[in-house]
């Protein structure tokens, strides 16, 4: 291997201090070798016009290769005591030499996204988790850090970022969003070694201007009675299952004929916006029971047939193509293919949403019915947990288990009908 020397520059110069094995277009082995071969730096802080500055090597991502560069670091005004400036280069040096920074932290942030993130993080995401991560890479973390080498992300540049908000007009949940997906990329870096630390872990998010409203909005039997009697077959049907059941409306276009059961369904499996793959964790992986009346409305489908109007002409279409037990339950009216939940829930399910004054009503809310209605049946906290398929109780009741006035009233009842009796 070829020897190779750093030179310090002065003048404010620069001169890159490359690898002598062949250039890739990606970092080498070798490359990260010579680039921790550090020397302990102690240079002495000089006065160039106002300023105080050091010259320190820096290790530098240039074209796909790593270089070793020289470059000058503002420290302080020139009025500030060399002393106290002294420390502060101490300060600032103190993560190279003691090797508190990593090598690969000088990977530039838009070089990671793209020859690491992508390529190896986000093929282990859901279809709908990609496309959601993209869009906030694209719209506002490349824009922001693109520019920068992974180190530059400190917790502080990462906090002022996320304090800028404040008077954004972003809503909670995008902003929130945008921290998970930068938290999901500075982790990855942790994980496969070009940073020692994740600087989003303790950032704080910006105060709220309002409250947030602790109830997610549900459907009432009799509200779901009337949105049913509107909403065209065989997506009635889909949106009567999904109520019912609590599946989730991957689950719902995963399912097949031979999950059906005399009086349970078997959720083993997903499909989302052309991608396949198992339940969302080891818990939704499950057999639940159902009422006899929701098998029986499934059945009902394969004698089912669909008129479609097409121009001036009416086309019939059977709603089940073929139900042989690898067959989907819910298919496509035209070719049998897998649906597209956001296109039924914009054609067929929200205009008669809205026109009830249900606006709100999406995939989600069924789901969140479904626990409220357990609820309200009294069913068991483990049993409610069960049929939804929660890991955890807490979530079932913190998070899908809505507050219901009628069944705090009937419980205020109960307390006054037990203190007369006392008396």
């Amino acid at each position: 291997m070829a020897a190779h020397q750093n030179f310090e520059l002065t003048g404010g110069q620069s001169r890159d201090i490359v690898p002598t094995e062949a250039n890739t277009g990606n970092p080498l082995k070798g490359d990260f070798e010579r680039m921790a071969r550090r020397r302990f730096q102690d240079p002495t802080p000089k006065r160039r016009g106002a300023w105080w500055t050091i010259q320190v090597r820096q290790d530098v991502l240039v074209g796909g290769k790593l270089k070793r560069r020289n470059t000058r670091v503002r420290l302080a005004p020139a009025t500030m005591p060399e002393r106290q400036v002294r420390k502060m280069a101490a300060e600032h040096l103190r993560p190279l030499n003691q090797e508190l920074q990593g090598i690969g932290s000088a990977t530039n942030f838009a070089h990671y996204i793209e020859h690491t993130y992508r390529p190896v993080v986000m093929p282990l995401f859901a279809k709908s988790t990609r496309d959601r991560y993209e869009g906030v890479l694209e719209n506002y973390l490349l824009p922001a850090f693109g520019g920068l080498a992974l180190r530059d992300l400190t917790a502080l540049s990462v906090q002022r970022y996320f304090s800028n908000m404040a008077t954004s007009a972003l809503a909670h949940e995008s902003r929130d969003k945008i921290r998970d997906v930068l938290s999901s990329v500075l982790g990855s870096s942790v994980r496969y070694g070009f940073l020692l630390r994740n600087p989003v872990e303790n950032v704080r998010m910006p105060a709220e201007r309002r409250g947030k409203k602790r109830n997610k909005p549900y459907l009432t039997p009799f509200q779901f009675d009337g949105l049913l009697q509107l909403i065209p077959e065989p997506y009635a049907t889909m949106v009567y299952v999904a109520i019912y059941t609590g599946l989730r409306v991957s689950e719902l276009a995963g399912l097949r004929w031979d999950d059906i059961h005399e009086d349970s369904i078997t959720i083993d499996e997903r499909y989302c916006r052309g991608d396949w793959g198992a339940p969302k964790s080891e818990s939704s992986n499950a057999t639940i029971g159902v009422n006899r009346c929701v098998i029986e409305r499934i059945h009902l489908l394969r004698l089912m047939t669909v008129e479609v109007r097409a121009g001036r002409s009416i086309r019939k279409y059977r709603v089940v193509k073929s139900d042989q037990p690898s067959d989907l339950v819910f298919q496509s009216v035209k070719d049998g293919k897998p649906i597209r939940d956001n296109n039924i829930l914009m054609r067929f399910i929200k205009p008669h949403a809205r026109a009830l004054g249900l606006g709100w009503v999406n995939w989600r809310s069924l789901r969140t019915s479904h626990a409220v209605w357990l609820k309200m049946a009294g069913a068991d906290v483990k049993d409610a947990q069960g049929q939804m398929r929660h890991s955890r109780a807490s979530t079932t009741l913190d998070i899908y288990q809505q507050f219901v006035p009628e069944s705090q009233q009937r419980v205020v009842q109960k307390l006054s009908a037990l203190s007369k009796s006392i008396n």
